[in-house]
């Protein structure tokens, strides 16, 4: 990852963050994530939706990379970055892998189902043909501890 878009990933995780407050704010679990192409340009932001839309599949980076490639009109976005607050899923990594992105930048590291490395290693697997880039840990404080209100807030109720 060249400097001048390493020095945008903290500004671009808060954009993500953001996008994680809302989804909080609307009683889902609070996970953001935004594309950004080539130039630095954000395509798409989204958070987490799957209890709104009643579909296991509305998650932030899945929503991001569907508006993205509609925006693009492409499903591939090989120039592209996807940030999340979270380290993704195995749906989500395989969807980040299946879009081509070139990064995948994620905050707070999930030791439950992350699918970057932390559980499974799906976006970074040597059996398939596509490999983005990973960067982990860009605010890693902010994003997990959100996460932690969230479901701390959650089960004293």
């Amino acid at each position: 990852m060249n400097k001048q878009v390493q020095t945008r990933l903290n500004e671009w995780m808060r954009m993500a963050l953001k996008e994680a407050q809302k989804a909080q704010n609307e009683g889902e679990v609070p996970v953001g994530a935004i594309v950004v192409d080539k130039n630095g340009t954000i395509v798409a932001k989204a958070h987490n939706q799957s209890i709104a839309r009643n579909d296991p599949t509305a998650h932030a980076e899945i929503l991001a990379l569907r508006k993205a490639g509609a925006r693009l009109k492409n499903y591939r976005l090989a120039e592209c970055i996807l940030v999340v607050t979270v380290e993704p899923c195995p749906m989500c990594a395989g969807a980040a892998v299946w879009s081509r992105i070139k990064a995948l930048v994620f905050g707070a590291r999930d030791e439950r189902y992350g699918a970057c490395g932390s559980v499974f290693q799906i976006a970074n697997s040597p059996k398939l043909n596509h490999r983005p880039e990973i960067v982990g840990g860009i605010l890693e404080h902010e994003c997990a501890g959100l996460m932690i209100q969230f479901f701390k807030e959650r089960r004293a109720k």
